[in-house]
């Protein structure tokens, strides 16, 4: 059995004192990817926050891995005209291991160059952000995922909108970083996409409505359970 790379307990959280998640509580496996999934207003989102720690929450959270987890939040949560070049997107993925002043070491932009050519996008490396397509853009954002090299990579549906080669390139980077030795916990609309992780949370109305493998979890009584509206 994998370790428990984080634990919940109790966690509640929301919006300008509306509360979306009430979570008994949660496991997501180590080195492992866990898929969360369910329909919209589920909270899937605010989970991501609350694990990123950018939401305020409370509860216990115990976490079992060192550093800042790396958060790609929803495309539509980022400026789609950001003042930057690919190169600056992706370089801010050091951030969080140096700071957003101190000059860029070799092991920075041997991370910023690694990350740019798993996602294909080095090329465009001086292009400004304004002027990618959305698939290009997708890419970039989780480039700068990637370059933070955490323990802890959570990614808040990263193809939604994607064309097919990024998915697939998206796809193949979260594999590689499970294959060494990091955690992934990804939101995903796509359930033939989510039947491919290692695990899966499936949420609804702000809990955790099934957790399990995903064929434990994305049975059709459970599907019919969540996504019928009642």
């Amino acid at each position: 059995m994998p370790r428990t790379a984080v634990a919940l307990s109790r966690l509640q959280a929301g919006y300008q004192g509306k509360q979306v998640l009430d979570i008994e509580s949660a496991e997501f496996p180590a080195a492992r990817l866990t898929a969360v999934v369910g329909p919209n207003g589920a909270g899937k989102s605010t989970l991501m926050a609350a694990l990123a720690g950018t939401l305020p929450s409370s509860g216990a959270q115990r976490n079992d891995y060192e550093g800042r987890p790396a958060f790609v939040p929803q495309h539509s949560a980022i400026p789609e005209a950001l003042p930057c070049t690919v190169f600056d997107a992706v370089a801010m993925g050091r951030w969080a291991e140096r700071g957003p002043w101190r000059r860029l070491n070799a092991a920075d932009r041997a991370a910023i160059d690694d990350a740019m050519d798993r996602l294909e996008v080095r090329h465009l490396a001086e292009q400004r952000m304004s002027a990618l397509s959305g698939g290009q853009r997708q890419r970039v954002l989780v480039a700068q995922g990637l370059a933070q090299r955490a323990e802890l990579l959570l990614l808040d549906e990263p193809d939604a909108g994607a064309d097919p080669k990024a998915r697939g390139l998206i796809t193949d980077a979260v594999r590689a970083e499970t294959r060494s030795g990091r955690t992934v916990v990804q939101v995903s609309h796509n359930l033939a996409e989510a039947r491919q992780a290692d695990h899966c949370v499936l949420l609804h109305r702000g809990r955790v409505h099934a957790a399990g493998t995903p064929d434990d979890v994305l049975t059709p009584t459970t599907i019919n359970e969540v996504w019928t509206p009642s």
